[in-house]
C-alpha cells in the first residue's frame, strides 16, 4: 500500500511539475530549437490568422542542415523515417507558429491537422507517418496537442518532400 501511494504521490507532482512547465521549458527538454524563418519563396505567407484562429500553409521537412528530407514512403522510405519527417515538418510548424501568435505559450489548441504523404499508390501506412506530427504536438502542448486529423497520400510532394503538413491552431 505504501509503494502505491508513493507512486501516485510521484506520477501527481510529475503531472503538476509539467501543467505548470512553459512551452519553451518543454521544448529545451526535448533538445528543441525553433528557428526563424525567410520570406517564403512564391507568392503566398506562411500563416494567416482570422479572429482567433491561425491557417498554416503547408510546411514540409528540413534535416539538420536545412535540406528538404525527401523521398517516397513505399519505395524510398520507411515508415519510420516518414514519421521523423514528419515529426521535422512539425518543428517548422511550431517556429511559424510561435512567429505567428506572439509565443507557443499563447497555443490554446491544435485544432485541426492536414498531413499529406509521398506515397506509392500501394502504401497503406499514411496514418503512422502522420503520427510523428500528431505525437510531437502532445509532448509539446499536452492535452492541447490532441486535435483532428487527416493523413492522405499523394503522387507526389513539391521538391519530393516526404511530407507536407498544415495546421489550424486557436490562440489567445
Amino acid at each position: 500500500m505504501k509503494r502505491v501511494i508513493l507512486l501516485l504521490g510521484f506520477l501527481l507532482s510529475a503531472m503538476h511539475s509539467q501543467a505548470n512547465e512553459s512551452v519553451d521549458e518543454r521544448l529545451a527538454g526535448l533538445g528543441i530549437s525553433l528557428v526563424e524563418k525567410g520570406a517564403p519563396t512564391a507568392n503566398y505567407v506562411y500563416a494567416v490568422k482570422s479572429g482567433n484562429l491561425l491557417f498554416t500553409a503547408g510546411h514540409i521537412p528540413l534535416d539538420e542542415q536545412g535540406q528538404v528530407m525527401t523521398g517516397k514512403l513505399g519505395d524510398d522510405l520507411t515508415t519510420q523515417e516518414g514519421a521523423a519527417a514528419a515529426r521535422q515538418a512539425g518543428i517548422s510548424l511550431l517556429s511559424t507558429i510561435a512567429e505567428h501568435v506572439g509565443g507557443l505559450d499563447k497555443v490554446v489548441r491544435i485544432v485541426k491537422v492536414t498531413g499529406m504523404v509521398n506515397a506509392t499508390a500501394d502504401y497503406t501506412e499514411h496514418s503512422q507517418v502522420v503520427n510523428g506530427f500528431s505525437d510531437l504536438m502532445v509532448e509539446v502542448f499536452g492535452e492541447k496537442g490532441k486535435h483532428a486529423r487527416s493523413a492522405v497520400g499523394m503522387s507526389s510532394l513539391p521538391l519530393n518532400s516526404a511530407v507536407e503538413i498544415e495546421v489550424i491552431v486557436e490562440f489567445e
